[in-house]
Protein backbone atom coordinates (compact mmCIF):
# COMPACT_ATOMS: atom_id res chain seq x y z
CA UNK A 1 0.00 0.00 0.00
CA UNK A 2 1.24 3.79 -0.34
CA UNK A 3 2.40 5.73 1.93
CA UNK A 4 2.89 9.02 3.25
CA UNK A 5 4.19 10.87 6.55
CA UNK A 6 2.49 13.61 8.17
CA UNK A 7 4.94 15.86 10.06
CA UNK A 8 5.37 19.47 11.54
CA UNK A 9 8.57 21.75 10.60
CA UNK A 10 10.99 24.76 11.34
CA UNK A 11 13.65 26.00 8.77
CA UNK A 12 15.89 28.48 9.53
CA UNK A 13 17.48 30.54 6.52
CA UNK A 14 21.76 30.87 6.46
CA UNK A 15 20.92 35.02 5.61
CA UNK A 16 18.26 35.32 7.93
CA UNK A 17 14.82 34.75 9.10
CA UNK A 18 13.04 30.83 8.58
CA UNK A 19 9.71 29.17 8.00
CA UNK A 20 7.36 26.67 9.82
CA UNK A 21 4.64 24.23 8.41
CA UNK A 22 1.93 22.18 10.67
CA UNK A 23 0.61 18.90 8.97
CA UNK A 24 2.64 18.79 5.99
CA UNK A 25 2.01 15.63 3.38
CA UNK A 26 4.21 13.69 1.22
CA UNK A 27 4.46 10.75 -0.25
CA UNK A 28 7.50 8.28 0.79
CA UNK A 29 9.37 5.01 -0.41
CA UNK A 30 8.82 2.41 1.94
CA UNK A 31 7.87 2.18 5.40
CA UNK A 32 9.57 5.11 7.19
CA UNK A 33 11.68 7.76 6.23
CA UNK A 34 14.46 9.71 8.12
CA UNK A 35 14.14 13.16 9.43
CA UNK A 36 17.04 14.27 6.98
CA UNK A 37 15.42 12.71 3.87
CA UNK A 38 12.27 14.24 5.02
CA UNK A 39 13.50 18.18 5.26
CA UNK A 40 15.68 17.60 1.89
CA UNK A 41 12.40 16.83 0.29
CA UNK A 42 10.79 20.12 1.92
CA UNK A 43 14.08 22.06 0.58
CA UNK A 44 13.52 20.65 -2.84
CA UNK A 45 10.35 20.75 -3.45
CA UNK A 46 9.03 23.64 -1.95
CA UNK A 47 12.51 25.25 -3.76
CA UNK A 48 14.22 26.75 -0.96
CA UNK A 49 17.72 28.55 -0.95
CA UNK A 50 19.78 29.67 1.87
CA UNK A 51 18.61 26.85 4.16
CA UNK A 52 20.31 26.44 7.13
CA UNK A 53 19.41 24.40 10.29
CA UNK A 54 16.15 21.81 10.03
CA UNK A 55 13.77 20.47 12.34
CA UNK A 56 11.44 17.53 11.72
CA UNK A 57 8.86 16.55 14.89
CA UNK A 58 5.55 15.15 14.90
CA UNK A 59 5.94 12.47 12.06
CA UNK A 60 3.51 10.18 11.43
CA UNK A 61 2.99 7.75 8.95
CA UNK A 62 -0.43 7.19 7.23
CA UNK A 63 -1.46 5.01 4.65
CA UNK A 64 -2.68 6.69 1.57
CA UNK A 65 -2.50 7.02 -2.18
CA UNK A 66 0.41 8.74 -3.77
CA UNK A 67 -0.29 12.12 -5.18
CA UNK A 68 2.78 12.92 -8.02
CA UNK A 69 5.51 11.55 -9.57
CA UNK A 70 9.45 12.83 -9.76
CA UNK A 71 12.16 13.89 -11.90
CA UNK A 72 15.76 14.56 -11.73
CA UNK A 73 16.94 15.40 -15.56
CA UNK A 74 20.74 15.64 -15.83
CA UNK A 75 22.20 17.11 -19.62
CA UNK A 76 24.48 19.30 -21.47
CA UNK A 77 27.57 19.69 -19.06
CA UNK A 78 31.07 19.55 -19.63
CA UNK A 79 33.88 18.39 -17.92
CA UNK A 80 36.66 20.69 -15.93
CA UNK A 81 39.83 19.04 -14.16
CA UNK A 82 40.49 20.61 -10.64
CA UNK A 83 43.10 18.46 -9.40
CA UNK A 84 47.23 19.02 -9.56
CA UNK A 85 48.83 16.27 -11.64
CA UNK A 86 51.12 13.77 -9.60
CA UNK A 87 54.88 13.06 -10.35
CA UNK A 88 57.99 11.71 -9.60
CA UNK A 89 59.60 13.36 -6.57
CA UNK A 90 56.29 15.86 -5.66
CA UNK A 91 56.32 17.16 -2.70
CA UNK A 92 52.23 17.59 -1.56
CA UNK A 93 52.87 17.85 2.06
CA UNK A 94 56.34 18.74 4.22
CA UNK A 95 57.66 15.95 5.93
CA UNK A 96 55.69 13.13 4.04
CA UNK A 97 57.50 11.61 1.45
CA UNK A 98 57.26 12.24 -2.43
CA UNK A 99 56.23 9.74 -4.58
CA UNK A 100 58.27 7.26 -6.20
CA UNK A 101 57.10 6.60 -10.07
CA UNK A 102 58.80 4.10 -12.42
CA UNK A 103 58.81 1.21 -14.43
CA UNK A 104 58.00 -2.39 -12.72
CA UNK A 105 57.91 -3.64 -16.18
CA UNK A 106 59.73 -1.32 -19.05
CA UNK A 107 58.92 -1.41 -22.59
CA UNK A 108 62.15 -2.40 -23.12
CA UNK A 109 62.03 -6.01 -20.53
CA UNK A 110 58.70 -6.69 -21.71
CA UNK A 111 59.38 -7.94 -25.25
CA UNK A 112 61.19 -10.97 -24.29
CA UNK A 113 57.55 -12.36 -23.44
CA UNK A 114 55.94 -11.32 -26.66
CA UNK A 115 55.99 -11.48 -30.38
CA UNK A 116 57.95 -9.37 -31.91
CA UNK A 117 56.52 -5.37 -32.68
CA UNK A 118 54.30 -6.25 -29.19
CA UNK A 119 55.33 -4.75 -26.27
CA UNK A 120 53.90 -3.32 -22.63
CA UNK A 121 54.59 -1.05 -19.88
CA UNK A 122 53.65 -1.91 -16.39
CA UNK A 123 53.95 0.91 -14.07
CA UNK A 124 55.00 0.97 -10.27
CA UNK A 125 53.93 3.89 -7.68
CA UNK A 126 55.11 3.73 -4.33
CA UNK A 127 53.40 6.98 -1.76
CA UNK A 128 51.70 8.03 0.95
CA UNK A 129 47.90 8.20 0.26
CA UNK A 130 48.24 11.86 0.98
CA UNK A 131 49.62 12.82 -2.17
CA UNK A 132 48.53 15.44 -4.94
CA UNK A 133 45.01 16.40 -4.89
CA UNK A 134 43.01 13.84 -2.35
CA UNK A 135 39.99 12.98 -0.28
CA UNK A 136 39.54 12.75 3.18
CA UNK A 137 36.89 10.48 4.66
CA UNK A 138 36.21 9.80 8.54
CA UNK A 139 38.87 6.80 8.59
CA UNK A 140 41.67 9.40 8.56
CA UNK A 141 40.75 10.96 11.76
CA UNK A 142 38.81 8.38 13.55
CA UNK A 143 39.53 4.71 13.98
CA UNK A 144 36.26 3.44 13.31
CA UNK A 145 35.16 6.06 11.35
CA UNK A 146 34.00 4.70 7.24
CA UNK A 147 37.12 3.83 5.17
CA UNK A 148 37.40 4.40 1.47
CA UNK A 149 35.38 1.05 0.78
CA UNK A 150 32.56 1.95 3.01
CA UNK A 151 31.32 5.05 1.86
CA UNK A 152 28.57 4.88 -0.80
CA UNK A 153 30.16 6.18 -4.65
CA UNK A 154 27.34 8.58 -4.74
CA UNK A 155 28.94 10.65 -1.88
CA UNK A 156 32.19 10.94 -4.07
CA UNK A 157 30.12 11.77 -7.26
CA UNK A 158 27.97 14.26 -9.46
CA UNK A 159 27.83 16.28 -5.84
CA UNK A 160 24.87 19.67 -6.63
CA UNK A 161 28.26 22.61 -5.36
CA UNK A 162 29.01 26.08 -5.38
CA UNK A 163 31.44 28.05 -4.71
CA UNK A 164 32.78 30.46 -2.32
CA UNK A 165 35.53 32.94 -3.24
CA UNK A 166 37.85 34.14 -0.47
CA UNK A 167 40.93 35.72 -1.73
CA UNK A 168 44.16 34.52 0.03
CA UNK A 169 45.19 38.60 -0.39
CA UNK A 170 42.70 39.67 1.92
CA UNK A 171 42.30 36.73 4.67
CA UNK A 172 43.81 33.38 5.46
CA UNK A 173 40.66 32.91 7.86
CA UNK A 174 37.61 31.45 6.32
CA UNK A 175 34.87 32.51 8.83
CA UNK A 176 31.16 31.85 9.46
CA UNK A 177 30.35 35.31 7.79
CA UNK A 178 32.38 34.13 4.59
CA UNK A 179 29.76 31.27 4.14
CA UNK A 180 26.32 33.39 5.29
CA UNK A 181 24.04 34.22 1.85
CA UNK A 182 24.85 30.99 0.30
CA UNK A 183 22.74 27.76 -0.73
CA UNK A 184 24.44 25.48 1.62
CA UNK A 185 22.56 22.42 2.41
CA UNK A 186 23.72 19.03 0.53
CA UNK A 187 26.00 20.66 -1.47
CA UNK A 188 29.67 20.26 -2.38
CA UNK A 189 31.44 23.66 -0.59
CA UNK A 190 34.53 24.76 -2.93
CA UNK A 191 36.28 27.35 -1.18
CA UNK A 192 38.49 29.57 -3.54
CA UNK A 193 41.11 31.28 -2.35
CA UNK A 194 43.49 31.31 -5.43
CA UNK A 195 46.29 29.64 -2.69
CA UNK A 196 46.89 27.30 -5.69
CA UNK A 197 49.35 29.76 -7.37
CA UNK A 198 51.89 28.66 -5.36
CA UNK A 199 51.74 24.75 -6.01
CA UNK A 200 54.97 23.32 -5.62
CA UNK A 201 56.87 26.26 -4.21
CA UNK A 202 57.91 27.34 -0.79
CA UNK A 203 55.29 29.30 -0.35
CA UNK A 204 52.76 26.58 -0.31
CA UNK A 205 53.44 24.84 2.82
CA UNK A 206 53.24 27.61 5.33
CA UNK A 207 50.89 30.27 6.17
CA UNK A 208 47.89 28.85 4.08
CA UNK A 209 44.39 29.83 3.79
CA UNK A 210 41.73 27.58 6.50
CA UNK A 211 38.51 27.25 7.42
CA UNK A 212 38.02 28.34 11.30
CA UNK A 213 36.49 25.92 13.87
CA UNK A 214 32.96 27.49 13.98
CA UNK A 215 33.24 28.01 10.28
CA UNK A 216 33.25 23.98 9.89
CA UNK A 217 30.68 23.62 12.74
CA UNK A 218 28.47 26.20 10.80
CA UNK A 219 28.72 24.13 7.61
CA UNK A 220 28.27 20.63 9.46
CA UNK A 221 24.71 22.27 10.91
CA UNK A 222 23.87 23.22 6.95
CA UNK A 223 24.28 19.77 6.28
CA UNK A 224 26.69 19.76 3.66
CA UNK A 225 27.51 16.73 2.03
CA UNK A 226 31.30 17.73 1.23
CA UNK A 227 33.92 21.17 1.66
CA UNK A 228 37.07 21.83 -0.57
CA UNK A 229 39.62 23.86 -0.56
CA UNK A 230 42.58 25.00 -3.00
CA UNK A 231 44.68 25.07 -0.57
CA UNK A 232 47.63 23.27 1.73
CA UNK A 233 45.12 21.96 4.57
CA UNK A 234 41.50 22.79 5.40
CA UNK A 235 42.74 23.36 9.28
CA UNK A 236 45.17 26.12 10.29
CA UNK A 237 48.53 24.38 10.69
CA UNK A 238 50.08 26.57 13.05
CA UNK A 239 49.26 24.55 15.98
CA UNK A 240 48.64 21.23 16.40
CA UNK A 241 44.88 20.71 17.11
CA UNK A 242 42.76 20.16 13.67
CA UNK A 243 38.95 21.09 14.69
CA UNK A 244 37.79 21.07 10.92
CA UNK A 245 38.80 17.73 10.53
CA UNK A 246 37.28 16.73 13.19
CA UNK A 247 34.11 18.70 13.31
CA UNK A 248 33.97 17.49 9.61
CA UNK A 249 35.01 13.88 9.40
CA UNK A 250 33.33 13.49 13.00
CA UNK A 251 29.65 14.39 10.88
CA UNK A 252 31.06 11.58 7.98
CA UNK A 253 31.37 14.90 5.72
CA UNK A 254 34.15 14.49 3.37
CA UNK A 255 36.99 16.71 2.63
CA UNK A 256 39.19 17.24 -0.27
CA UNK A 257 42.28 19.24 -0.16
CA UNK A 258 45.24 20.62 -2.87
CA UNK A 259 42.22 21.71 -5.93
CA UNK A 260 43.06 24.00 -8.32
CA UNK A 261 41.53 26.03 -11.45
CA UNK A 262 38.24 26.94 -8.59
CA UNK A 263 38.77 30.34 -10.95
CA UNK A 264 37.46 28.63 -13.85
CA UNK A 265 33.82 27.50 -12.09
CA UNK A 266 30.64 29.50 -11.84
CA UNK A 267 29.21 30.63 -8.11
CA UNK A 268 26.89 27.75 -8.87
CA UNK A 269 25.08 25.35 -10.85
CA UNK A 270 27.90 22.58 -11.60
CA UNK A 271 27.94 18.92 -10.18
CA UNK A 272 31.38 17.97 -8.19
CA UNK A 273 33.04 14.62 -8.40
CA UNK A 274 36.03 13.61 -6.52
CA UNK A 275 36.52 9.75 -6.27
CA UNK A 276 39.33 7.19 -4.95
CA UNK A 277 39.94 3.74 -5.10
CA UNK A 278 37.85 1.40 -3.01
CA UNK A 279 40.60 0.41 -0.46
CA UNK A 280 40.31 -1.26 2.80
CA UNK A 281 41.80 0.40 5.34
CA UNK A 282 42.57 3.70 3.87
CA UNK A 283 41.14 6.49 5.09
CA UNK A 284 42.70 9.33 2.34
CA UNK A 285 43.57 9.29 -1.21
CA UNK A 286 44.32 11.19 -4.33
CA UNK A 287 41.18 11.52 -6.65
CA UNK A 288 40.68 13.19 -10.52
CA UNK A 289 38.40 16.11 -8.87
CA UNK A 290 36.13 17.27 -11.25
CA UNK A 291 33.54 19.73 -12.16
CA UNK A 292 30.32 18.91 -14.41
CA UNK A 293 29.10 22.23 -15.69
CA UNK A 294 26.24 22.97 -17.93
CA UNK A 295 26.96 23.89 -21.48
CA UNK A 296 26.04 27.23 -22.12
CA UNK A 297 25.78 27.13 -25.64
CA UNK A 298 22.94 24.61 -25.18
Amino acid sequence: MDRRVKFDFEIEFTNGGGIQGQDFRLDINGDDISDKELADHIVYDMRLLMVGKTRIFNKEIIVEQHKRKKADPRRNQYLIDLSHMIENGLVTYKGLPAPVICDYLSREESKKFYAPGTSFQIGKIEMVSNTGTYIDCPFHRYEHGKDLSEVELKNFAELEAIKISVSHTKTLAITVEHLRGHELRDRAILIHTGWDEYWNTENYYENHPYLTEQAAQYLRDCHVKLVGIDSHNIDDTSGKTRPVHSTLLGAEILIVEHLCNLYVLPNDGFLFSAVPPKFKGVGTFPVRAMARIKNPNN
